[in-house]
């Protein structure tokens, strides 16, 4: 059986004006690959409601699980939650449940849960809570969709809380080969090599180091012992 299937949706201007680099990507492909979910596909969308919606409905309909990651705090851009429930035909308000953490937190830390506070607590009427050890405000989970914050210890905190709540298939490993030849001289016999292991997933990363060509030949796969077969056929094929 093949492994459950995963999207990601980064949201935000900051992303796409190259003013803030993403590190929640890497993080959420790294634990995904541990708990055997494939992330099939990544997109990056601006604040820009209608391209928000248009994309959760299609990530979500294609996938299994997505994860958002951005547009729910408390300033006039975030509006990541409006369009999540706007996607799902779902009302939208400030939350019994959502409030009251909020207001724990607040009164503990002597700060007003002022109205820009409040909308960290606007969450869908069907929408599930994720807990945010970090800094309270929750993300939410509504059908397939988890809703993240874009701070990345939030987000990486509310991921470690989504993830035992999914099903997911074997690990993904992989294996690495050095090979300091050119792509074009490698080309054929691994076209070959892959064709024969359709199962596992090759690919060739090249390089260029003191003038000289080469590429890391990566193969992964579920199956360790089609790993090896064909790792070792790999080394003979390209072998000094």
């Amino acid at each position: 059986m093949s492994n459950p299937t995963a999207a990601m949706l980064v949201i935000g201007d900051e992303i796409l004006s190259g003013r803030t680099r993403d590190a929640n990507m890497h993080h959420l492909a790294g634990q995904l690959t541990e708990a055997g979910i494939d992330l099939r596909e990544v997109r990056v969308v601006s604040d820009d409601a209608p391209a928000i919606i248009s994309a959760v409905k299609a990530l979500s309909a294609a996938y299994d699980t997505v994860f958002t990651s951005g547009g729910i705090g408390p300033t006039h851009d975030d509006i990541t939650a409006d369009c999540i429930a706007a996607a799902f035909d779902d009302h939208i308000d400030v939350r019994d449940d959502a409030r009251a953490l909020l207001a724990a937190h607040y009164a503990k830390t002597g700060s007003e849960l002022n109205e820009a506070r409040l909308r960290m607590a606007r969450i869908p009427d069907s929408a599930t809570l994720i807990d945010n050890p970090v800094s309270v405000a929750p993300g939410f989970t509504i059908q397939n969709v988890h809703v993240m914050a874009g701070v990345p210890s939030v987000f990486q905190a509310m991921v470690a809380t989504v993830l035992p709540t999914l099903t997911g298939g074997a690990p993904l490993m992989s294996r690495t080969l050095r090979i300091d030849r050119g792509e074009g001289d490698i080309a054929g016999p691994l076209g070959a090599l892959a064709a024969d292991f359709s199962d596992l997933s090759i690919g060739s990363y090249p390089f260029q180091k003191d003038g000289k060509f080469g590429a890391n030949i990566v193969m992964r796969g579920t199956d360790e012992a089609r790993l090896e077969t064909a790792l070792s056929q790999l080394e003979v094929l390209f072998a000094e």
